[in-house]
């Protein structure tokens, strides 16, 4: 049964605009490149981003754990305000990677554009600035194992982009080129009096 996605219709088709300008629409990559298209359905998803995500799924809870012993180990000897900075890192990182790792495993394994282009977008802008803000910040009293765990962290973040960043790119030109096939094909078959009748939206 197929995984239901936690985003708004709005923003699934922001995110799917989002990635076909960033992807398609940008020809200075594949200039020079044969674009051939193959109308039997090829598998998108990107089994090195699955095998991260599955191992990172894994990871968390001990992460999680970790922070926890490390935090209450040293909160009563770090002032107020850097408890509070560290108290909203951990909680950021802590519901953007529950939203993250779900949105990668739909976007993913069902190569749905908008859902993997959610969780590029979380990771770019919140994971990896969060996490190296905890790494970068002397005054949070950095532990041994604190260091290690969100380095490893870190570490699954970039890989994870990276292998998202490449698999998005491929989901996109594909649903470009079964928009451009549909409406060549709607077109062909299109008597002169149906006017706009049936016409297929770019994402939908």
């Amino acid at each position: 049964m197929a995984l239901q996605t936690p985003l708004p219709p709005n923003l699934r088709r922001g995110l799917t605009t989002f990635s076909g300008s960033l992807f398609v629409n940008n020809k200075t990559g594949d200039a020079g490149a044969a674009q051939v298209y193959h109308p039997g359905h090829a598998v998108l998803s990107s089994l090195p981003l699955q095998m991260m995500l599955y191992f990172n799924a894994f990871y968390f809870p001990f992460w999680c754990l970790s922070e926890g012993i490390m935090l209450q180990l040293k909160f009563s000897l770090l002032p107020a305000y850097n408890q509070f900075l560290l108290l909203s890192a951990y909680l950021t990182i802590t519901l953007a990677e529950v939203l993250r790792l779900y949105l990668g495993y739909i976007g993913n394994l069902q190569e749905k554009v908008p859902e993997l282009a959610g969780f590029l977008l979380l990771s770019l802008m919140i994971e990896v600035p969060t996490v190296l803000f905890i790494l970068a910040d002397m005054y949070t009293l950095r532990l041994p194992l604190e260091t290690a765990v969100n380095l490893l962290l870190l570490l699954f973040l970039v890989a994870e982009i990276a292998a998202a960043f490449r698999a998005l790119k491929h989901m996109s030109k594909q649903l470009a080129m079964q928009f451009y096939l549909k409406q060549f094909e709607e077109g062909v078959g299109q008597t002169p009096g149906d006017g706009h009748k049936g016409q297929w939206v770019w994402g939908s």
